[in-house]
């Protein structure tokens, strides 16, 4: 049998409960603009953000997110919601130039019933994918595979988006 050591995921296993209960993270950690590298944030807007997923569902998972706490779109002002979209674009244009993926999930869970793991403030998952990047790690073993450290990822698309964005 061949072990997969993933410490690292040992922070999210034991504290996931313990993160929910605290301050709302996409307010929380944009709060101050210091050390943005450790934070993960990879751009900030006039009325949102790109931040990267610390515990992604695939290398290079992102997250768009208003400064806004809000939940529900229809309380997301039009220039919000406008800039929210064109990061989007900006950020798969971005994977697209980094890690040169053949697809994207990008969707909004509105709710706690839709699988919104941060119902309260709402956000924008824009995960990169690659033929046969699922496999039967996630069913069988209970893991996901993730081919590169968060720092060397971060380098990559930080990169990206200053060229795209300027």
């Amino acid at each position: 049998m061949d072990y997969l050591w993933r410490p690292w995921r040992m922070d999210y296993v034991e504290n996931v409960e313990k993160m929910r209960s605290q301050p709302c993270i996409f307010c929380d950690i944009p709060e101050s603009k210091d050390d943005d590298q450790t934070k993960l944030i990879l751009h900030r807007g006039n009325h949102a953000f790109i931040m990267m997923n610390r515990y992604p569902y695939n290398t290079g998972h992102l997250m768009v997110a208003p400064y806004s706490h809000v939940g529900d779109l229809e309380l997301l002002s039009t220039d919000a919601l406008n800039e929210m979209m064109s990061l989007v674009v900006s950020s798969f244009k971005a994977l697209k130039r980094a890690m040169n993926p053949q697809g994207a999930n990008i969707g909004i869970n509105v709710g706690k019933v839709a699988g919104a793991g941060f119902d309260e403030h709402l956000h924008i998952h824009v995960v990169p994918r690659w033929e046969g990047d699922t496999n039967f790690m996630p069913v069988i073993g209970h893991s996901k595979v993730l081919p590169e450290a968060l720092s060397d990822t971060y380098q990559k698309l930080s990169a990206a988006l200053s060229e795209i964005l300027g």
